[in-house]
């Protein structure tokens, strides 16, 4: 193993899963081969989906050739509990908008999971579930207007599928704040709480978060004060990289998992001798010799869009490819 590689400086590579790891029920291609390296960091696998228990997604993670164990498995259920349990009395009804999965994580915790507004819940979490309808916001909306602590796991707007992308909790969150006017606090990813529980559970001390969304996963770590991967294997385009505010810059860029055998060095967004690209007004105009691999053309070019707040868009070499 190269002495230099990215993943030597990280005691813990914290992974995100969708887009990621696996796409719906198949690994990446080439994730594996990547990450079970012997005497590599340990992996520990943070997901802000709550649709499903830390004891199923291992399972899951194994069934693709993926060493986990229910303890090295972090979601944003168990982090969206954490937050109700430290607002609420103990044992105190919470109404659960989600899986059974999440009221679990009620459970844990030490608080009663309910399913309706009759019960006098003094808070409500919310998390994904594809069986999430009207009748169960309706119990949340009435808790909630009537002064329920609300917590929400996530606010993904959408949710990759093995048939593209669809609603996430995050669009029935809105639907939710539509209705009540209300804020909720949010567990996972952008926000810190599930990036702070999975270094404290890892006890990590030099942990590399490693995730395909900008939002989510990179502003997550950017939160935390965490270095981070950004691979495009998942809902993250060149595009989406180039017009990324501050907030959602990673500390690396790579199209695939393989960057982790890499030096640092060759995965920091910088400008390259070899690449020419100059800022005029919004256009970048971006120029690199044949023998320039397409990863370094598009770090040099997010380094000198990223130089000037008001590029927006790209000519001469396309982001993913040679000549436009």
């Amino acid at each position: 193993m190269n002495a230099q590689a990215l993943r030597d400086r990280h005691d813990v590579l914290l992974l995100d899963l969708d887009g990621t790891v696996y796409a719906g029920p198949h690994a990446i291609p080439g994730a594996r081969d990547a990450l079970v390296v012997e005497g590599g960091p340990r992996l520990f696998y943070v997901t802000n989906n709550a649709s499903r228990s830390p004891a199923e997604v291992a399972a899951h993670l194994n069934e693709l050739g993926f060493p986990a164990t229910e303890s090295e498995v972090v979601t944003s259920s168990q982090s969206a509990a954490r937050l109700v349990a430290e607002r609420v009395p103990a044992g105190a009804p919470v109404l659960v908008v989600g899986t059974e999965a999440l009221a679990d994580e009620v459970r844990v915790v030490g608080l009663r999971p309910v399913r309706s507004f009759d019960d006098a819940p003094v808070a409500v979490v919310q998390g994904h579930s594809p069986d999430t309808d009207w009748r169960i916001l309706a119990e949340a909306t009435l808790a909630i207007r009537a002064g329920a602590h609300w917590v929400a796991s996530n606010v993904d707007t959408t949710l990759p599928t093995e048939r593209g992308l669809c609603l996430g909790n995050g669009s029935m969150v809105a639907a939710l704040r539509t209705a009540t006017g209300r804020e909720p606090d949010v567990a996972g990813k952008p926000a810190r709480p599930l990036m702070d529980d999975a270094v404290r559970r890892s006890a990590a001390r030099s942990p590399l978060v490693v995730g395909d969304r900008i939002d989510t996963d990179i502003a997550g770590a950017n939160a935390a004060g965490l270095d981070s991967l950004l691979v495009l294997s998942g809902v993250t385009s060149p595009v989406d990289l180039l017009r990324a505010p501050v907030a959602e810059r990673p500390t690396y860029v790579s199209f695939t998992l393989s960057a982790l055998s890499q030096a640092p060095a060759d995965l920091t967004i910088a400008p390259h001798p070899d690449v020419t690209a100059i800022v005029d007004g919004p256009t970048l105009t971006v120029k690199a010799s044949p023998s320039v691999d397409e990863e370094t053309v598009l770090r040099a070019a997010l380094a000198a869009a990223w130089s000037d707040p008001d590029v927006v868009e790209v000519r001469g070499v396309a982001l993913l490819g040679r000549a436009e």
